[in-house]
Order: C-alpha cells, then sequence, then structure tokens
C-alpha cells in the first residue's frame, strides 16, 4: 500500500564503480533516483535516503565526519573504504579492532564526538561489480523489512487507536505495556500515565482486582481465549466489562503477557435494568389505575375490554350491568344533553391513530354527577379496528376550579372597589376583541366623560377620543401606544400591572394623571384587564418638590466637592512651603557647620517653620474630630483675667513682630469667675487673634474687648469677645462661605499667607459645642469685627489660675534614670539626647513588653519614671502601663508613667489617664 521514493547520493572519484547500483531495479513500492558527486564538499545531501561515499584517494575520517554533520537524520550513510580506511574509521570509533563490549567481543560503534561513529555501515575494498550488486541487492531487503514493519506497525497502531473498544497489553505480573485512546478515556488518564502501571494505580484502588487476576492467569496456564464479563472496581464504584483476553508468546514460544479487549456495558446494562424496572412500573400502574381505560368496536354494540376504573367513573358494578342499561357507543349513564356531544366526538375519527379529547358528565344512581374527561383514540390490531377510550374522574378539579373562579370573581369585584375610591374613571375591556365595560365614572367639572365611554366602549377608540380631548398634545402619541392592544398584553403578560403618567389640559390648566392597567381572571384563556384614570396632581407636585430638594443638595455637595479639591490645592502649596522651608535650611546646616551663629540661625527657622506646619495638621485634625464627633468639652473652674493674660502674651510676640498695636478691653466684667473648657475657649481666641494679625498690615491695630451681659438664667452670664482689626477686610460674597470648611479668599492665597481655611469652620463648630454664637462684619481695606459670646455658668470666690504650681515644687531635680519606651529609633535618638542634656540617665525599651520586663529586672527604685509612647508593636503604651499597674510589686507598680506620643487630642490624654499613666505629653 505504501509508497517510497529512495533519493541516492553518490560520491567518488570515479562515477562507473556505482553503475551496478544505478542498473539495480527497485523493489516493489520502491522508486529511485540518483545524484552524483565527485567529493564529499561538492555533495547536497538534501533529500537523500541513501547516501555511498567511496573513500579511496581522501582522508578517510575527514570526510566520514564532514558526510556525517550534512547528511539527513533519517538518510543511511554507507562507506566504501579500503582495510586500513576502515581500520582508521574502527579505532576513532572505539580504539584498536574497532568498539568492543564489556567482555571484549566486537559490538557496534558507540554514539560519539566523531563523526565517522555516525556511518551505518562499511563496505571494504576491492569490490567487484557482483559483490556491490550482492551488497546492495541485501541493503534494499533490509530497507524494504523496514518499511514493511513500519506500514504493518501503523496498521496496528491505526486499528487499536480507532477501536472503541479498551485494548490492552500486560506483562505476566500485570503491568501494562500498552493501552488505546478508548482505554484512558474510559479510565480519565493519558497512555504516558497509565502505561508503565499496574491495575490499582489505573483505576484508582487500593489493591489489583482479584478477579482480573484470576482470568489473566487461566489465560496464560491454558494458553486460550477467554470470554467473560468482569466487573471491575475503580475508585468511582465498579464497571461492567465484557472482556476478550488472550496469550501473548515470547520468541522461545513461552508465554510472556496477555493482550485484552473490552467493551464498557456499564451504561447499557443499566439501562436494560431501567427499562425493566418501568416495564414493571407500567404494569404496575396499569394495574391499579385510576384511569378508566374501555375498548369497543366501531358499531359500539360490543365491550372488547373495560377495567374496574372505567366502570366505577360510569356507575356500574359490572359489564353485565352496563351492557344490560342499554351501552350504545356511549353509556346511559351519560347525562342526555352530554350523549350528543361525545357521540360527534367519536365519529370525527376516520384514520387509525386518529384521537380526540371531549369532556362530558355522567350521572349515577344515587344523583350524584361526575366530570368526565376523555379521551378516545381508533387503532388496528390484525385487521379490525376499534375503539380505545380512556376516562379520567376530574370532578375534583372541576370544583377546585369552580372555586377559583369565585375566588377571581371577588378579587375581580375587590379591584374594581380599590381602584373606584381614588380613580375618576373605571374599564373592564377585553384585549382580544376591545369590547369593555364601564365599572365607575366620576365625571368632570367640564363634562366630557360621559359621550366618550357610556354604553359599551371599545378599548382604541374610547381611549382615543379621550386622547385627542383631554391629553396635552406633547403626551398624546405617548398614550396612543401605551392603551393600544399589543402593548397591554406585552406589559401585563410580564408583570401584571401597568402604569403610564401623562398630562391634561383642563379648562387651561396643565394637570398631573396616571393610567393604571391591571390584569384581571385567568390570563391563559381571557385576556382582561381594569383599566383606570386617576389626577395625581399632588403627588407629582410633591416629587417635584423632592426633585429640586435632591438637585439643591447635589448642587450643594459638588460645592463642597470643589472646596476640598482647592483646600487640597493650597495645602499642597502650604504645606510643602514650609516643608521647602525645612529642607532647605538643613541642608544649608549641613554645609555651613563651622558657622555657629548661621547655623544657629537657619535651626531658628526650621523651629518656626515646623511649628507652622504643626499648625496646619492640628487644624485638619480638630476639624476630623469635630466632623466624627469625638471631640467632647470639658468644662472645668477658669479665671478669665488669667486666660486673657495667657493670650496677650502668646499673641503680643507675633504683633510686635508685625508692628501692630495689641489691646485688651475687659472693663465691662463683673464675674470673672466661670465653668468651661478652657482648652476650646482659648482655642477660639487664639484663632481669631492669630487671624488678625495674619491680615493686618504693620503699623495696623488689633483690639480685644470683653463684656458682660445679664444671662437667661441666675448664675449664668452672657460673656461676648470683640476681635477687631484693622486689616485687609473681606468681601461681602466671601463672607457667606467663610465658616464653610476648606474655603479661603483668593487674595489671601496670592497674597502668600498660609493657612488651610479650617481655622473658621473648627471656630464655629467649637462656639456651637459651648452653646455660643458667632457674627462677623468686614469690608476690604477697611478691617474686620468679630463676634462671639457664650453663656458660662459663674463661679463663686477666686478661681486659681490653671498653670500655677505648688509652693513646695520648687524645680524639678534633674538627676537619677528615666526608662524611655519608644520604638521609632530617631524619635529614641532626639529623646535620649535632649534628656541627657538636662542631666539625666537614659535606658531605653522598643515596645511596652521590653519596658514591663525591663522594670521587673532592674527592680523597685533603679528607674524615677517611665516615658511611654502609645502606639508600638507587640504590646502598646496602654497594654503596658496596665501591665505594671498590675505588677505585685508595689515599689514597681506605682511608678510615675507619663504618656509621650503625637496622640495629642484632650481625649487622647483622658484614654491615657484612664490607663494607669499620669501625665500626657504631646
Amino acid at each position: 500500500m505504501y509508497h517510497c521514493h529512495l533519493h541516492i547520493c553518490l560520491i567518488g572519484a570515479d562515477p562507473d564503480v556505482w553503475e551496478p547500483v544505478r542498473r539495480a531495479a527497485p523493489l516493489e513500492a520502491f522508486t529511485h533516483s540518483f545524484a552524483a558527486f565527485a567529493r564529499p564538499e561538492e555533495a547536497k545531501l538534501t533529500g537523500a535516503g541513501l547516501i555511498l561515499a567511496d573513500l579511496r584517494g581522501l582522508d578517510e575520517r575527514a570526510a566520514a565526519g564532514l558526510l556525517a554533520r550534512q547528511k539527513p537524520p533519517e538518510a543511511e550513510l554507507i562507506l566504501l573504504a579500503l582495510p586500513e580506511q576502515a581500520e582508521a574509521l574502527y579505532q576513532s570509533a572505539g580504539g584498536p579492532g574497532g568498539p568492543r563490549g564489556e567482555t571484549g567481543e566486537p559490538c557496534e560503534p558507540a554514539p560519539t564526538a566523531d563523526p565517522a561513529a555516525a556511518a551505518n555501515d562499511i563496505w571494504l575494498l576491492p569490490l567487484s561489480a557482483a559483490g556491490l550488486r550482492y551488497r546492495f541487492a541485501r541493503w534494499q531487503a533490509a530497507c524494504k523489512a523496514k518499511r514493511d514493519a513500519w506500514e504493518s506497525a501503523q496498521f496496528l497502531e491505526a486499528t487499536i487507536q480507532l477501536s472503541p473498544n479498551l485494548i490492552w497489553y500486560k506483562t505476566r505480573d500485570g503491568v501494562h505495556e500498552k493501552v488505546n485512546e478508548s482505554f484512558c478515556r474510559t479510565v480519565g488518564k493519558t497512555r504516558q500515565q497509565v502505561e508503565g502501571q499496574r491495575h490499582a494505580y489505573i483505576w484508582d484502588v487500593e489493591e489489583d482486582d482479584p478477579a482480573c487476576i484470576e482470568s489473566e492467569r487461566r489465560v496464560m496456564e491454558q494458553r486460550q481465549t477467554y470470554v467473560a464479563e468482569e466487573e471491575v472496581r475503580t475508585g468511582e464504584g465498579t464497571r461492567l466489562l465484557t472482556t476478550y483476553k488472550a496469550p501473548l508468546y515470547d520468541l522461545d514460544g513461552s508465554v510472556m503477557g496477555t493482550v485484552g479487549t473490552g467493551l464498557d456495558i456499564t451504561k447499557e446494562r443499566a439501562f436494560e435494568q431501567e427499562l425493566l424496572r418501568r416495564n414493571q412500573t407500567l404494569e404496575t400502574i396499569f394495574t391499579t389505575l385510576d384511569c378508566g381505560v374501555l375498548c369497543h368496536t366501531l358499531e359500539g354494540d360490543e365491550i372488547l375490554s373495560v377495567n374496574q376504573a372505567a366502570l366505577d367513573i360510569l356507575g356500574y358494578q359490572s359489564t353485565e350491568a352496563m351492557l344490560a342499561a342499554g351501552f350504545h357507543l356511549v353509556a346511559d349513564s351519560v347525562v342526555e344533553e352530554d350523549k350528543p356531544i361525545l357521540r360527534r366526538a367519536i365519529r370525527t375519527l376516520h384514520e387509525v391513530n386518529d384521537s380526540v379529547s371531549v369532556e362530558y358528565r355522567v350521572r349515577h344512581d344515587d344523583g350524584q354527577v361526575l366530570h368526565v374527561t376523555g379521551n378516545i383514540k381508533l387503532l388496528e390490531e390484525e385487521g379490525r379496528r376499534f375503539y380505545r377510550r380512556f376516562l379520567l374522574d376530574c370532578t375534583a378539579q372541576k370544583q377546585q376550579e369552580n372555586r377559583e373562579r369565585e375566588q377571581d370573581h371577588r378579587y375581580h369585584m375587590e379591584l374594581i372597589q380599590a381602584l373606584s375610591m381614588d380613580y375618576s374613571l373605571v374599564c373592564l375591556f377585553d384585549l382580544d376583541s376591545g369590547k369593555g365595560t364601564l365599572l365607575r365614572m366620576r365625571e368632570c367639572e367640564h363634562g366630557v366623560l360621559v359621550p366618550m365611554f357610556s354604553g359599551e366602549p371599545m378599548l382604541e377608540k374610547s381611549m382615543g377620543r379621550y386622547i385627542d380631548t383631554c391629553v396635552l398634545a406633547e403626551d398624546r402619541a405617548m398614550m396612543r401606544d401605551a392603551v393600544s392592544p399589543a402593548r397591554l398584553l406585552r406589559e401585563l403578560e410580564e408583570d401584571g400591572v401597568f402604569y403610564c403618567n401623562y398630562r391634561t389640559l383642563c379648562g387651561g390648566q396643565v394637570r398631573y394623571f396616571q393610567m393604571k392597567a391591571v390584569r384581571t381572571g385567568r390570563w391563559s384563556t381571557a385576556h382582561t384587564a381594569v383599566l383606570g384614570l386617576r389626577c395625581v396632581d399632588e403627588e407629582t407636585q410633591r416629587e417635584m418638590e423632592k426633585t429640586t430638594m435632591l438637585e439643591n443638595a447635589l448642587a450643594q455637595a459638588n460645592r463642597a466637592n470643589q472646596a476640598k479639591s482647592t483646600f487640597l490645592s493650597n495645602m499642597s502649596h502650604d504645606i510643602r512651603t514650609p516643608m521647602n522651608a525645612i529642607i532647605g535650611f538643613t541642608n544649608l546646616a549641613i554645609n555651613h557647620l563651622d558657622r555657629t551663629e548661621l547655623v544657629g540661625e537657619y535651626l531658628h527657622k526650621i523651629m518656626a517653620s515646623g511649628r507652622h506646619l504643626l499648625s496646619l495638621i492640628n487644624d485638619v485634625l480638630d476639624m476630623s474630630h469635630i466632623e466624627s464627633g469625638k471631640i467632647h468639652l470639658d468644662e472645668q473652674p477658669c479665671s478669665l483675667p488669667e486666660l486673657l493674660h495667657s493670650l496677650y502674651s502668646i499673641v503680643q510676640v507675633d504683633a510686635q513682630a508685625k508692628q501692630l498695636q495689641l489691646q485688651f478691653e475687659t472693663g465691662e466684667v463683673e464675674n470673672e469667675g466661670i465653668l468651661c473648657d478652657r482648652l476650646r475657649l482659648n482655642q477660639i481666641l487664639l484663632n481669631l487673634l492669630s487671624n488678625a494679625v495674619k491680615y493686618t498690615n504693620p503699623g495696623g491695630l488689633i483690639r480685644l474687648r470683653l463684656a458682660q451681659r445679664p444671662g437667661p438664667q441666675p448664675g449664668v452670664g452672657w460673656y461676648e469677645f470683640w476681635v477687631e482689626d484693622t486689616g485687609i477686610g473681606m468681601s461681602e460674597a466671601f463672607i457667606g462661605h467663610i465658616f464653610e470648611p476648606f474655603e479661603r479668599e483668593r487674595n489671601s492665597t496670592i497674597s502668600g499667607i498660609q493657612g488651610t481655611g479650617l481655622g473658621m469652620a473648627i471656630t464655629r463648630n467649637l462656639v456651637e459645642m459651648m452653646q455660643g454664637e458667632i457674627a462677623i462684619q468686614s469690608r476690604q481695606g477697611e478691617g474686620t469685627r468679630v463676634r462671639v459670646a457664650f453663656p458660662f455658668r459663674q463661679t463663686e470666690g477666686a478661681v486659681a489660675p490653671a498653670n500655677a504650681a505648688p509652693a513646695e515644687k520648687s524645680g524639678p531635680r534633674r538627676s537619677g534614670r528615666i526608662l524611655l519606651t519608644e520604638d521609632n529609633e530617631l524619635n529614641q535618638e532626639i529623646a535620649v539626647a535632649i534628656l541627657e542634656d538636662e542631666g539625666f540617665t537614659v535606658e531605653v525599651a522598643g515596645n511596652g513588653r521590653e519596658a514591663v520586663e525591663m522594670l521587673c529586672r532592674r527592680g523597685a527604685g533603679w528607674f524615677r519614671l517611665v516615658l511611654m509612647d502609645i502606639q508600638m508593636p507587640v504590646m502598646n503604651g496602654y497594654e503596658a502601663a496596665e501591665a505594671i499597674r498590675a505588677l505585685p510589686d508595689e515599689g514597681l507598680k506605682d511608678i510615675p508613667i507619663i504618656a509621650m506620643t503625637a496622640n495629642a487630642f484632650e481625649e487622647d490624654k483622658q484614654e491615657a489617664l484612664r490607663h494607669g499613666m499620669n501625665a500626657h505629653i504631646a
């Protein structure tokens, strides 16, 4: 079947040497072509199947190496060489005498780096023409044998792989040497996974199948083909196979293994069992069937068969009783008015296998009436035609349908009543025919509905007149589509309810109306719907108002978003400004370390920029805490003179730096002791004074005036603080937005005055938290006047200044050991340097657990106090403080602990105290 074209390259100085080869006839299925070359380096070997090279006169190793490198992989290379040349080639491949094995016997040349070893054969010269023909004929026979074996192997492989059956080859000990694709598909594995494995691995079970082992033993011992059905154990259960197994023989005639083919009949056998089960089930059903079965002749005068169910449905005890009562096509018990209907149905059947269904009633002797659903079929068996009738008692179903029909009617009436309460017009329409019934009509003041819907309204005609007369022109096309039968059928099929809003023009006034259509009755049998019209003017107005409110809220949100964007832009500028100063002056200080005065000046500027950056961050954090509701007021006795004196000291420095006059006036105050949150009041006033200093040019005036007014009740005074300046002022437009977060007037940004735009928002929130009020008056170029007022409870007697210290505390004793608990190495370095400069000895713990362990290890009296960071790994500051306070050693548990943390808010201070710390340093 196969065809092989063999291209032969002939290489040698004497072309006549190859004449016997050229004259040799090709064997069956072969054709030859030749190409001759004088030297190996001239040879073109592409496409060659055989290369014959005469090495006489050539360097045998060089020529053989060149040919080995250039020949196609599938080509065979045969060298014709003199004995001494052959000996040299053998030595290059494996030593003197050619390659030899471990026993010293000659063997085939092993693959080596030497190209000479790639020759398939060497023919010794001299060689006669007859000898060359003989050698070439033997080579042809060997080549054909290889091709024949290849063809046979291909035939066998294709047959095995295309077979739908499982095919396998096993060794004597059960190892699968070869399997086909059907086998792999069945076990769910690849050939690489299966071949070389035993039954247990292939079928995913713990051990090889004993039945399989036994059947293969019998095949090998008896040397016979063995056919059987086998249940094979697999990881997914058992499989049923029809197997054919035969022995495989070795060269010496002994059995070396088995070959098997199998057909997986698991599903087929399951189908057989299922069919058997179903047949048994059908037999059981028919023997106990509630459905009546009746067979009779075409003339209807002979009953061929009838089951008990049919007799019970028709009201007879036996077949004889039914015949005696007068059976003729129709039983006598069928209700008289239904007998003609049943006979006409039977007579409509003319061809074999024609069938018809019909419903009729049967009246028993006791007066009970049954509803019967019957099916009649014309059949033919053995040349005789007859009717087979099935009778099913559907009385219960009919009664249920009647109840549902009554319920549908009640629902229908309730729906009409519900619609009639709110709707000015209610009609019932058949969407298939368009015919309608007027259910309710509340006549409008213009009297236009009566002529449109009275009598028997038609859907498209009546609604069309209503649309043309009452609906606003812009909504007419939309309404005509909405009330079309096709649209109503589509909408009600999906949802059962359909709404459509539209506008009318009543007496020159536009009003909003709604049409509602509701599916009623049994939609599968009749497409009826109730359609109502009602005025929704008030509802629509309310919805429009809500929409307006939502639009306003959206606009406000957009403004807030824009303000935040502006804030981020300003903050980017304002944070970078001090950061640039800090980085720049730090670089300058590093570059001028030898100039102490200049470095000191740079450090002062770095300190100022750092403080400004900290104030920016505090403003943002303050606003975040206010918005999240985390700020709580802490009312304590406060002395107003002391508070104002402290404020004056703080503001005076910046005022003098800008050459501003600063005046505080408190002449109108009678009760100087109050209850308030001193920290927040100080924050409010300091923010207002700082703004005044910031926005007032040199030579200007800043004044704070405090006045007391009668309060809303005894013991409460109304305290007014006026902060006035002669600064640049503000526009009226900006005053309306000054309390909004992130807002800054454009001229302040242009002028280079820095800030977050949060100060006044924070101030107003704090004022409102303290039940106060704030108002601003300003004119551009003239200045600003801010009034804040609070209802403060008054205290009796003098109030000690907040920063007063007990007399016996003359000053700190700067000596002893301090335990510094801090995880940040940079912060550790700064704190240790500062404390050691002040005369203290410092030991460092990297987290809370280390601090507790160091205290316990050193013992009481070793450390004077603990400086405790809060946010640390392993154990935070709060947990460490609680652990120290729980120590059994009294000397250790009472050691002073001071929170030293960037958590700088009042609530953070209170949190530190709650966890057992003595003080808080921000």
